[in-house]
């Protein structure tokens, strides 16, 4: 039978003007249809149409992306199965010659070799194993070079001195476990852990033991034949995670091992977390209401204050407003709120605090001592800035008017205190009909403001942005204007630039190739007379290969190669390190970069050369500039099992002779992962500063560093966001004093700087200004200089690492400034020593440069020469390395932030977006729930024993079918995102309260991977289909029944930074759906016997055993799969 659907994803219907989609009416398929924009007429002008194509047994078998690319042709996935229906092989888009306006391709890859493609192979391909687990053997992943580096898969059971066996004991004092670990004096036995191990594409191998519940036990990396890097997970006798010990603990476990190595979790009585220490900080305390809201949080510089950070809440659990309160400890403090859900609600007369009126209730914990941030929602206050139009588009009201549409359920003003005073930063928000943000107008902590307006098309694109910006209200006002132009796809193609009355810049014009990535843009000037022309180069797996080509630059300023599995360079660059050399890499590390720039004449093409260990750390970065074998500009670094850098070797650039001198050579001290000491055995005070006694470094309770006299810091004092508010550096006459002043939220608003002389610097929302004179603001291509009202533009490298700064200048192009790196960050000297603009600082990771010499990355600290973070890392818990740098591999990885770089955020309305500036819950808005860059999505269909009415009781409850797909975004160095890829992994099919297992996929349905590489528009969905195992299928049919089937689908989409989700189930059985461990829904089947109604269909004859009665027949009244949408966001 024919299946036809289109999907219209608009509330309205439009005239398409477009030619009709020519669809293949043999086959069977699904149509959709997404509309990006429209005229005056509502007629369509802009379209993204899919076609996905089925085989008879309803597989797909072929996706086609009507004219998506560039130059309007057709871009086909095929799918294959081998014999036995599985898909193997998930083959790249691949663009066409010409379209077919949506009729199936019979060769669709016929023309691969005309593709950016070209000779190389195009699809990953699996192994499977030969059972009917069909568990994953080996994966190769698309490319040539990769068909002889398979990712490999184990599976096994662990032998009997494999795993140490950690016990707890665990008492219940206070209404929280406080878990006592028994160190290891046993192992498991044998076959009592799963035991999965994988070998990436470079051979290093990652094992992974799990227990009878799936709770990881410990995670192995295996740092060579003889030592390993063991994480183990201890769970008390309530299966919580109480002890996460990483691989440099020592072997006993006492009170001082703990406190300085192991991660630590107490839990309520209800199962949430209370309390928690980080190893190096002290102990961290949570409470929370009845409604399970967490309410308070102290760390245990607050505790030694008696103070606690609140959060209150309205009736719908969005938050209100935030800030300090003095209260009882955490056990007195649970008990109280335990008795109440704490929320208030807006009041007409409200409170006053801190400088401002709040209109709130404030009911319960009323005694606030400092006021942080207030959030409104629903409707305006009375008084509150409102404008009716911004563009051309009416701004949607507080009341509810025409379409009965209206504010309601949206964030509408966000009030941010100063920590260090009493002044505030309050930004409003206006959104058109649709709900969409247009207009963002901020009054800031001086008085002035900032206003951006947007136009928006049809799909929510920017089309014209407006910025208007004030530091004080009596300053001369600020305009700059923005123009985006988008191609039928709605990709980028022009982005034009207007400061006040000044003539109009184009910042880029983009050029893609077929496969949608950009290959090239023109930046600044008009049109007609760019002032660069900026090419890009991609490798098979669509990573960036180049920035121009360094090896012919021609009119280029600057050009940037990345090798990843290739080495052009010396394999052994250093003869006395012998063991350290350059190879290929085929797991995503960076093997050599190289550049050249136009500085001067006869500029050398430069290089770096990388080496890895086998747990991806950097040991070494080579330079090689026009003498190879000069040992110029080295790094070599070793580390302990837990990442902290234990050795560190530098050197500088040739200053005589042939060979380069050695300037560091760092031996670290540690007590667990705090940094005590750093000894420069080198005895030379570049780089790193050396000194004859090195001093011990100073730490507050919370893990921060308090002096580093080494390098001169005498005293840092931390706000209560652990930012330093203020630092002091050197003594006498030397002394130099730095203030800072920050947002509740974190945003640094003031500098003042006091040496010689004092100078002082605001920070306005990208607006930087220096003793009260407007200096620059940022740009998408670097900046607007306002004293000299120039455009200046960066070329950055991979991270975002500004290389290269240039300007129009009389006759031709001057460049301004030059950056070059040492691999961890600190900057070359002995070249590259322009000296730019002083007032620009942003220079590694893009980020400014402190007097210091510390690197401001938002949320931390990084000192470069040290290689070090001066503050406790919040997100140790992920990488289990509370100081470390970028997972020690710094070219691989940017830490633009100090945290990880994770920007997907979900509305309070449950959408979700990409954020380019969120890097934290603290950094989202009102109302939002930080998600992070990549999200999981974890689908499970379930039967719930509170609610299972069916046959077999408590035997059939349990997990039925879970699936996971992951969204991996990809972004470019400013952090705006480009794509995503989504994959799925192997649907689980579980067995829970099966004797008789059964694991077949409903009939004419299969569990057919998702691998989508790059998508920009459009989307992708998941089916998956499991019958119930053959325990439950032999209850239920017992009684009557037909034996229902389990089924999932979920669909994902994208449409500029918009993430769009939706999700559908069966009947049969409950669900729910959560993303990065945050519930999206929860369906619960309301009874079994109500949902599979029993018709009485006639009698058959018994063949029970002593048993001659007929027995009556039923058949169900529901068919199986019939989806149901469950979510949609």
């Amino acid at each position: 039978m024919k299946k036809i659907k289109q999907i219209i994803s608009i509330a309205c219907v439009l005239t398409a003007s477009l030619i009709h989609a020519q669809l293949s009416t043999t086959e069977n398929y699904v149509y959709s249809k997404t509309y990006l924009d429209y005229n005056t007429s509502n007629v369509a002008t802009k379209t993204a149409e899919t076609v996905q194509y089925f085989d008879g047994l309803g597989r797909p078998k072929q996706v086609v992306n009507i004219k998506a690319s560039p130059t309007g042709k057709d871009v086909v996935t095929p799918i294959e199965y081998d014999g036995f229906g599985r898909q193997v092989k998930d083959y790249l888009p691949v663009p066409q010659s010409n379209t077919l306006n949506g009729a199936i391709v019979p060769t669709p890859l016929a023309n691969v070799t005309s593709t950016p493609y070209g000779q190389e192979k195009i699809y990953a391909e699996k192994t499977l194993e030969n059972s009917p687990l069909d568990r994953l053997l080996e994966q190769k992943q698309v490319g040539t070079a990769w068909n002889d580096k398979p990712v490999k898969f184990e599976y096994g059971t662990n032998t009997s001195t494999e795993v140490k066996k950690y016990v707890t004991v665990t008492t219940f004092p206070d209404d929280i476990t406080i878990s006592k670990l028994v160190s290891a004096t046993a192992n498991y036995g044998a076959n009592q852990l799963y035991k999965n191990t994988v070998t990436d594409e470079d051979g290093n191998k990652t094992v992974e033991f799990k227990n009878g519940k799936g709770q990881v036990v410990l995670v192995r990396k295996v740092v060579s034949a003889t030592v390993n890097a063991d994480t183990y997970y201890v769970y008390n006798e309530y299966n919580q995670l109480a002890f996460v010990i990483p691989p440099a603990a020592p072997a006993t476990i006492d009170d001082t091992a703990l406190n300085n190595f192991c991660y630590q979790y107490r839990y309520d009585g209800k199962g949430r977390l209370a309390e928690k220490k980080l190893p190096g900080k002290g102990w961290e305390h949570m409470v929370y209401d009845k409604a399970d809201r967490l309410i308070f949080t102290q760390d245990d510089v607050l505790r030694q204050q008696g103070k606690w950070l609140f959060t209150k809440y309205d009736n719908v659990g969005r938050v209100i407003y935030t800030g300090i309160i003095l209260a009882a400890p955490r056990a007195s403090l649970q008990k109280t709120a335990s008795n109440f859900v704490v929320t208030d609600s807006r009041d007409m007369v409200g409170f006053n605090k801190n400088g401002i009126q709040v209109y709130y209730t404030n009911i319960l914990f009323n005694e606030i001592q400092t006021l942080l941030s207030v959030n409104y929602y629903d409707f305006y206050v009375v008084g509150d800035p409102f404008p009716t139009m911004v563009f051309d588009q009416t701004v949607l009201p507080s009341d509810v008017q025409q379409y009965g549409k209206s504010t309601k359920g949206l964030p509408l003003s966000s009030l941010v205190k100063n920590i260090e005073d009493d002044n505030w930063t309050k930004t409003y928000f206006y959104y058109d009909f649709k709900g969409r943000l247009i207009r963002q107008f901020a009054f800031n902590h001086l008085g002035g403001y900032h206003n951006t307006e947007k136009q928006l098309d049809f799909s929510g694109n920017q089309q014209q942005v407006i910025t208007q910006h004030k530091r004080l209200a009596t300053d001369t006002e600020k305009i700059i204007r923005e123009k985006f132009t988008y191609d039928s796809q709605n990709r980028l193609i022009a982005h034009s630039h207007q400061v006040d009355s000044g003539p109009l810049e184009f910042l880029a014009r983009n050029k893609y190739n077929e496969l949608s990535q950009l290959e090239y843009k023109k930046v600044g000037g008009t049109v007609t007379d760019p002032l660069q022309q900026i090419d890009y180069k991609y490798n098979i797996r669509g990573w960036m290969t180049q920035i121009n080509d360094p090896a012919a630059l021609g009119s280029d300023l600057f050009g940037y190669k990345i090798n990843y599995n290739q080495v052009e360079g010396l394999e052994t660059p250093d003869a006395l390190d012998a063991t350290l050399k350059v190879k290929p890499k085929f797991n995503g590390n960076i093997a050599e970069v190289s550049w050249k720039t136009l500085t001067g004449q006869n500029e050398p093409l430069r290089r770096y050369g990388y080496v890895y260990d086998s747990l991806n750390r950097l040991t070494a970065g080579f330079y090689q500039g026009s003498n190879p074998s000069a040992k110029e500009y080295f790094e070599k670094v070793e580390y302990d099992l837990n990442g902290n850098i234990s050795r560190l070797k530098r050197s500088q650039g040739i200053t005589g002779g042939t060979t380069a001198g050695m300037i560091d050579n760092l031996k670290y001290d540690y007590l667990g992962n705090r940094l005590t000491k750093v000894t420069d055995e080198q005895q030379n005070p570049s780089g790193y500063p050396y000194v004859v006694s090195p001093t011990e470094i100073g730490y507050d309770l919370n893990g921060n560093m308090t002096n580093y006299r080494d390098k001169d810091i005498q005293k840092i004092i931390y706000n209560y966001l652990n930012l330093p508010s203020n630092i002091e550096k050197g003594t006498g006459k030397n002394r130099e004093l730095t203030d800072y002043i920050y947002r509740a939220d974190g945003v640094k608003v003031r500098k003042v700087f006091s040496g010689s002389v004092v100078t002082q610097t605001d920070y306005l929302d990208g607006f930087q200004y220096k003793d009260n004179i407007l200096q620059f603001a940022p740009s998408a291509e670097g900046y607007y200089d306002f004293v000299k009202n120039k455009y200046i533009y960066n070329y950055t490298d991979h991270l975002g690492n500004v290389r290269l700064s240039y300007q129009k200048g009389t006759s031709g192009l001057e460049i301004i400034e030059e950056n070059n790196y040492y691999p961890f960050g600190l900057k070359h000297e002995g070249y590259n020593g322009l000296a730019g603009n002083p007032a620009y600082q942003y220079k590694y990771l893009g980020k400014e440069l402190q007097e210091t010499g510390f690197y401001d990355l938002n949320a931390r600290f990084y000192m470069p020469d040290a290689v070090v973070f001066g503050q406790h890392d919040p997100l140790s818990e992920k990488t289990l390395q509370p100081y470390a740098y970028s997972y020690n591999n710094p070219v691989r990885y940017g830490d633009p932030t100090g945290l990880s770089g994770n920007d997907f955020v979900q509305r309070k309305d449950g959408s979700i977006y990409w954020d380019k500036n969120a890097t934290s819950q603290a950094t989202t808005k009102a109302g939002e729930t930080y998600l992070g860059k990549d999200l999981t999505f974890t689908f499970n269909s379930y039967i719930d024993p509170k609610l299972w009415d069916g046959p077999l009781g408590g035997f059939a409850t349990g997990d039925k079918l879970t699936s996971t797909i992951t969204v991996s975004s990809n972004t470019d160095a400013d952090n705006n995102l480009l794509s995503i890829d989504i994959k799925s992994s192997e649907p689980i099919v579980h067995k829970t309260g099966g004797l008789i297992p059964n694991n077949d996929y409903f009939p004419g349905q299969q569990n057919v991977g998702l691998n989508i590489k790059g998508m920009k528009n459009g989307s992708a969905t998941y089916e998956q289909h499991a019958r119930v195992n053959g325990f439950d299928k032999l209850g239920i049919e017992a009684m009557g029944y037909s034996a229902p089937n389990v089924a999932q689908k979920l669909s994902i989409g994208l449409s500029g930074n918009n993430l769009s989700v939706t999700a559908a189930t069966d009947v049969y059985p409950s669900a729910k759906l959560t993303v990065n461990s945050s519930q999206l829904f929860k369906y619960n089947q309301p009874s079994f016997k109500a949902t599979f109604g029993k018709e009485f269909v006639g009698y058959r004859e018994s063949r029970s055993y002593g048993n001659d009665a007929p027995i009556p027949v039923y058949r169900s009244l529901t068919p199986s799969p019939s989806f149901y949408t469950r979510y949609k966001k």
